[in-house]
């Protein structure tokens, strides 16, 4: 008879222990107002419906890279112009390049992105005047925000007539109505007439004409 009481016993105190194990975590809903990633849906070019395949990540430097050199970050071809946005060796130079390497298909992409913000906030995207129409992309200059930066810092930078005030203004939409929510990745348009960030400007080239690419997308040199 001991052994059924055993078995009785046993099963009692797995059902306590079984009784008293925490449950699983249930998924926490997820909260409609937490912040997100600013994310920039691509404009569109006149004559074009919908937005390109290459619009689909970090727009719009993918498409600019594949007007400008068939994507391909490393481009080299010997006609002058290096890497996946076909940059003018001075251009490089002028925009912090040589920090990263010697020449821009020596970098990496995000180095060579990187290089490019420095661009278009002292040249807007006109420094791309065939790709840049072709996505519908203006000839404005803009700076896109870093991590720490404020519109005060970003102002100071441009030498903004009427400081952060008209730098708000001028972007209030991409900003909002609070100057203290300046998010990582905004693009804020720089006022006409103020400064330039970094590096000069001339008549020169300053990234290489558009690839010809085959069907089959090799870039022709």
């Amino acid at each position: 008879m001991l052994k059924p009481r055993f078995r009785l016993a046993s099963c009692a105190v797995l059902g306590a222990l079984i009784a008293l194990a925490p449950l699983p975590a249930a998924a926490a809903p997820a909260d409609p107002a937490a912040p997100s990633a600013p994310t920039r849906a691509a404009p569109r070019a006149a004559g074009i419906s919908e937005a390109p395949a290459c619009a689909a990540s970090q727009w719009p430097w993918n498409c600019l890279a594949e007007c400008e050199s068939g994507g391909d970050w490393a481009a080299n071809t010997g006609n002058g112009y290096y890497g996946g946005l076909q940059f003018a060796q001075p251009t490089w130079e002028e925009h912090g390049g040589l920090g990263y390497a010697r020449r821009a298909d020596l970098a990496t992409r995000t180095q060579q992105i990187e290089v490019a913000e420095e661009v278009v906030s002292t040249q807007g995207w006109g420094a791309w005047p065939e790709c840049s129409k072709r996505y519908g992309l203006t000839d404005r200059r803009v700076h896109i925000v870093k991590a720490g930066e404020t519109l005060w810092s970003i102002a100071a930078r441009y030498k903004v007539a009427g400081g952060w005030t008209k730098l708000h203004e001028v972007n209030r939409d991409a900003v909002g109505p609070r100057p203290d929510g300046l998010r990582t990745g905004t693009w804020l348009v720089i006022p006409e007439g103020a400064g330039r960030g970094r590096g000069g400007h001339d008549d020169r080239r300053q990234f290489g004409p558009p690839a010809v690419v085959t069907p089959s997308g090799a870039r022709n040199a």
